[in-house]
């Protein structure tokens, strides 16, 4: 049997809609903005790296970055994000989610910068900086994704939680979006301040010296929403949730509660010294209690988003290699660098305009009415038609005139990613798992898909390669060409299908009832058995 929840909690869970939800959702988002501009901003810009530090002269193309470079930068900031979601997913349990989200800000403003600032004239000495920030851009991004989910899940009423946190993380479209309209406004600042001729005509003057801030200015744009919102993420109190069932300070929970919801809040610290001492609160991570009850719901958390992340970075930092290979994008001799930019930045653009942020609002709008399983199941299952759809008849979409019908599917298999598993990945790891495990949890949940984002980012970049060793990049093996990983991208996004099926629904519970935190010791239901089901009464 379920005890009586505490009065601070349950205060928390039937609260209506109000100003301080909106806070917290722009204050976690921002720092996902932030997240999305930095992690895929670095796609705008590796062509002007190539071009800058990596043209010879009499060569009939412009220089690229060589294999081992383009692995380094496009990279180095998912193995930073993998290692940071694990530390800080843990230290957010150990330390309090509040005094741990700071830290992960400034990191994220001072790396920003210093990505921009990468020092040396040389390449070797650039590309050696640029990765050194960028791993540590990514370690502190990596810490964002526990703890604004779960900040925003233990501040979340029950009804509109899940709302709530996907609107957290479609500030993730927002800053993709920004991303693309910097670099917009950049190239076509500096293309029109300093002209030039395309690569063909003018070898060495189609790439002017100025170029070389354009790089520099989109990633030091990154650090800029972060720095805004670090004085309000510091007013933030620490959740409810953490004071009483972890720290088990429940005056202090009933104090920040009762400013936050402007209700007076009784202190019932007797219930929680009780509440702590039950089995159902004391397991660890790694004991056989843990796995009973929670172990097929991570295993179902950390395949899914594994799996999702191979496609979805994949898609992401290599949208400009799929445009120029069906040839919506020009030959890179026959334009300038800054117009290189331009175009790449006008494609990615279009693209988050049209399917990715729309996407996101979708699921927001949407998830606390159909559910978080069958979202994701439908996202997984349309992403599979359309990549299959894209790669079986991938001969006809690299004709002229079918390149828009290329694109709009293409669009699509974004719009199903984020109204589908990209979203849900980040919302379900946040609700199913105990107070004092839940941002260690997320956080091994999100670094299984960074590690998919790495093999998807590393792999593709290889597997996309055409199959003739003459059309290969330079210095490239021959790969099995866009064609057969686009079918690969279809594979795995039917295997995401397979595993959702073992992740459970959480829609319209409180946090508590869904982990089983306020079971009787005595409780014949054990969690995660009593959520099996995909609906769940009202």
């Amino acid at each position: 049997m379920a005890r009586e929840q505490l009065q601070v909690l349950n205060a928390l869970d039937v609260a209506k809609t109000q100003l301080y939800h909106f806070t917290a959702i722009v204050i976690a988002g921002m720092g996902f903005f932030t997240d999305a501009y930095d992690l895929f901003c670095i796609s705008f810009v590796t062509k002007l790296l190539g071009r800058i530090y990596y043209t010879h002269a009499g060569a009939s193309k412009p220089g690229t970055l060589p294999p081992n470079v383009a692995d380094a930068v496009n990279g180095v900031a998912l193995c930073g994000t993998l290692a940071g979601q694990l530390f800080f997913g843990w230290l957010g349990d150990k330390m309090g989610r509040k005094r741990v989200y700071g830290l992960t800000l400034m990191l994220m403003v001072a790396c920003s910068v210093a990505s921009g600032l990468s020092f040396g004239h040389s390449a070797k000495g650039v590309m050696a900086t640029l990765c050194f920030f960028r791993f540590w851009l990514g370690f502190g991004i990596g810490g964002d994704y526990p703890l604004s989910a779960t900040i925003m899940s233990e501040y979340a009423n029950k009804k509109t939680r899940g709302a709530f946190i996907a609107a957290v993380f479609a500030m993730q479209g927002f800053g993709i979006l920004t991303g693309g309209v910097v670099a917009l406004i950049l190239s076509s600042a500096f293309k029109s301040a300093f002209p030039s001729a395309a690569y063909k005509d003018d070898p060495t003057g189609s790439t002017v010296a100025q170029a070389d801030y354009v790089w520099r200015l989109i990633l030091m744009f990154g650090g800029v929403p972060a720095a805004l919102t670090y004085y309000w993420r510091m007013k933030m109190p620490e959740t409810a949730r953490y004071t009483a069932l972890v720290a088990k300070n429940a005056k202090q929970a009933a104090a920040d509660m009762g400013k936050v919801l402007a209700m007076e809040m009784e202190s019932e610290q007797e219930k929680v010294e009780r509440l702590t001492m039950e089995p159902s609160n004391s397991f660890g991570l790694f004991s056989r209690e843990f796995a009973r009850r929670h172990g097929l719901h991570l295993l179902g958390t950390t395949t899914t988003w594994f799996l999702l992340d191979i496609a979805f970075y994949s898609q992401n930092l290599f949208q400009k290699d799929i445009f120029s290979a069906i040839g919506w994008i020009p030959a890179a001799e026959t334009m300038n660098a800054l117009e290189e930019v331009f175009k790449i930045a006008r494609a990615q653009t279009l693209i988050a305009l049209c399917s990715t942020v729309p996407g996101y609002w979708f699921t927001v709008a949407l998830i606390d009415y159909l559910g978080r399983f069958a979202i994701q199941l439908m996202g997984f299952i349309m992403m599979t038609v359309f990549m299959f759809a894209l790669a079986i008849p991938y001969h006809h979409w690299t004709l002229k005139g079918n390149h828009i019908g290329f694109v709009v599917l293409y669009s699509f298999t974004f719009f199903f990613a984020n109204f589908g598993p990209n979203a849900t990945t980040f919302v379900v790891p946040a609700e199913i798992f105990p107070a004092r495990l839940r941002s260690t949890c997320h956080g091994i949940s999100a670094a299984a898909g960074k590690a998919g984002a790495i093999v998807g980012a590393f792999g593709f970049l290889y597997a996309q390669q055409n199959q003739d060793k003459t059309k290969t990049d330079a210095g490239y093996p021959p790969g099995i060409g866009v064609k057969n990983t686009l079918i690969v991208l279809g594979v795995i996004n039917f295997l995401g299908v397979l595993c959702t099926l073992l992740v459970p629904e959480s829609k319209g519970r409180s946090l508590e009832e869904i982990t089983g935190e306020n079971e009787n010791e005595d409780s014949a239901t054990v969690a995660g058995t009593s959520y099996e089901n995909r609906t769940v009464p009202v």
